[in-house]
């Protein structure tokens, strides 16, 4: 994501977060796959393409090297990868707080307490890779999202699709707002006290608002997710509906933004090959997970923005135009992704490998950006030329998680996580 747009399992990112235990893909039967399984095949499928499509905007050509296809495939993993990671982070919320019936009682309160807990560690990983790569990490702003999301984990999809719709229709002016109230004092007083921002490049302030990823916006990413985690997306009813749903989502918003603000409405900032950025001026030079720099709402340093950039939809511009077709778009990834796995056995086996790497996402995230270090190549830049060492990236991802896969359930970071959230059998 320059995203990191993160990512995993969401968990970005993403999803970022490790998913719960699932029969492996490989002991799936081909010829009559169960509901659940198919539905989370199809999912981990999503999680996958969400981590290629963050290896295109870090490892990649820029924007303005690419054309034809190149530039269509550079294009969308702009913004989208690390919208699809966060959306899929919403999703496993329900897989652990219960999927279509939320789990009550004791169970209920050791799910929340597993997702806590989870929510605590990727905070505390993000800020630590933060240290080491700047804002472009997507992890903090998980676990920010996970805490914010604990209240929810209990309602109805339908409920849960309300407060999506709201979250998208207010928070981008609500953002817009904020960020040009405090000023550049009031916001240097803030990070002064704020013991996230003494170790890292991303504190409460970024966390919150300012940042690449920022909870107020993005939470209507997460909420959405949790939304679709309470269907049924095994039945044909619900994926046509939703299909129906994401595609008339896409077209209106972007529809209506070309309409509003002119061709330019969904061009990306990495277009212009430069990078401005986002959140404080020390990663000012760093991309956004979504492309090579980031829309102004997305980080806060542009607050003197005209109230018309508000009816953008470029790639992380975080308007409300950009929000509901992101959430579009990444409905329609996840329902094509969960079709194709139910419906066409013969691919779902020839899918292992890349299924192999969606259910380690966290670990796929994580290790590209210390793969980047060991090869001393700019960790999270996109600056390459070449698209040799994006393919060399994604086959060594399949490779691993291929031969991890057949030995573990889990990727390495996603047992680590998993037996974090131990302690949380213990509450009573």
């Amino acid at each position: 994501m320059t995203q990191t747009q993160p990512p995993q399992e969401t968990t970005a990112p993403p999803e970022n977060s490790p998913p719960p235990p699932r029969t492996s893909p490989e002991s799936a039967a081909p010829a009559s796959p169960g509901p659940s399984m198919g539905r989370l095949v199809g999912v981990d499928l999503a999680r996958a393409l969400a981590v290629f499509g963050m290896y295109v905007v870090h490892i990649g050509p820029p924007l303005s090297a690419t054309s034809g296809v190149a530039s269509w495939i550079r294009y969308i993993s702009d913004g989208h990868s690390s919208v699809l990671f966060a959306t899929l982070a919403g999703f496993s919320l329900m897989l652990l707080a219960g999927r279509r019936e939320p789990k009550t009682g004791l169970a209920g309160r050791q799910a929340r307490a597993r997702i806590a807990i989870r929510a605590v560690v990727l905070l505390a990983l993000g800020t630590v890779m933060a240290m080491e790569y700047g804002g472009v990490i997507i992890l903090g702003f998980y676990g920010v999202y996970f805490l914010l999301a604990l209240p929810l984990v209990r309602l109805r999809a339908r409920t849960l699709a309300i407060i999506a719709a709201a979250f998208a229709l207010v928070t981008p002016q609500l953002a817009f707002a904020l960020t040009s109230l405090p000023s550049p004092s009031v916001q240097q007083s803030i990070n002064t006290y704020d013991p996230l921002r003494h170790l890292s490049e991303v504190g409460v302030l970024d966390l919150l608002l300012t940042g690449f990823y920022p909870a107020l916006t993005w939470m209507s990413f997460v909420i959405a997710g949790m939304a679709l985690g309470r269907l049924d997306l095994s039945s044909g009813t619900v994926q046509r509906r939703l299909a129906a749903f994401g595609a008339a989502l896409t077209a209106t918003a972007y529809g209506m933004s070309l309409l509003l603000a002119g061709p330019g409405a969904l061009r990306s900032l990495a277009e212009g090959g430069s990078s401005s950025g986002s959140g404080s001026a020390s990663f000012g030079s760093m991309p956004s997970s979504g492309g090579s720099g980031s829309m102004p709402l997305d980080g806060g340093s542009f607050p003197d923005m005209p109230a018309s950039s508000l009816l953008a939809a470029g790639p992380h511009s975080g308007t409300t135009f950009d929000i509901i077709g992101s959430v579009g778009v990444a409905i329609l990834v996840i329902v094509g992704a969960t079709v194709l796995m139910d419906r066409l056995p013969r691919l779902r086996r020839l899918a292992k490998p890349v299924i192999a790497v969606g259910t380690m996402s966290l670990t796929a995230y994580v290790g590209h950006f210390l793969a980047q270090s060991a090869l001393s190549m700019s960790a999270g830049t996109g600056t390459q030329q070449s698209w040799v060492p994006l393919i060399m990236f994604v086959l060594g991802a399949i490779v691993f998680a291929t031969l991890w896969s057949r030995f573990c359930r889990r990727g390495p970071l996603e047992y680590l996580l998993n037996a974090a959230t131990k302690p949380a059998t213990y509450i009573r």
